[in-house]
């Protein structure tokens, strides 16, 4: 549900591209992001780091889309926030004891350090993936091909990441709920 919930401004950015165009659906994206941290805040009370970097994101490269009426901005955001998110789990080692996987996971599961370590390298490449093949999709294909991609791209590789991950979780845990490796 809270993938579905995450996804919500891309799917009103997808609805409103595919009635108004481009500017619209930047327009409609920041809009949306905007209820988004409402909705959250009203119901837990506060906000996580991801909605804000995202909405802040969005309304940087959102507003030099529509003031300069130039869609590469837009673009370049999904790259941007993914990059960032990359760095923030690439540097989460440096500070603090544990990877930021096992920071955010932790309260769900119960894993060998080294398990957690190859996690966060393993979310670490994904978000530099997913940054670099939305940039290939931007340069190599027109509009329409890119804002398929953010909806259905983006959300289809992360779920296809999220089912291998839960794979590779699985080899650790027995069926007794204790973990392979130890005691």
């Amino acid at each position: 549900m809270k993938l579905l919930f995450d996804f919500f401004p891309v799917l009103l950015f997808f609805i409103a591209y595919k009635a108004d165009g481009i500017y619209t659906a930047t327009a409609v994206a920041i809009a949306a992001t905007i209820v988004q941290l409402g909705v959250y805040w009203y119901k837990f009370r506060r906000f996580e780091t991801m909605h804000l970097v995202t909405l802040a994101l969005l309304v940087v490269f959102g507003s030099a889309t529509l003031l300069l009426h130039d869609e590469t901005f837009i673009k370049w955001k999904p790259t941007v926030v993914n990059w960032l998110f990359a760095m923030a789990f690439f540097g989460s080692h440096l500070v603090g004891k544990e990877p930021l996987i096992q920071r955010i996971m932790a309260s769900s599961l119960v894993l060998p350090t080294t398990v957690w370590q190859r996690l966060n390298v393993g979310w670490t490449l994904f978000f530099v993936a997913m940054g670099a093949i939305n940039l290939i999709v931007v340069y190599n294909f027109d509009t329409d091909t890119w804002v398929n991609f953010k909806l259905f791209g983006n959300f289809g590789l992360t779920i296809v990441f999220i089912i291998g991950q839960s794979f590779f979780i699985a080899r650790y845990v027995r069926n007794d709920g204790t973990i392979n490796g130890e005691h």
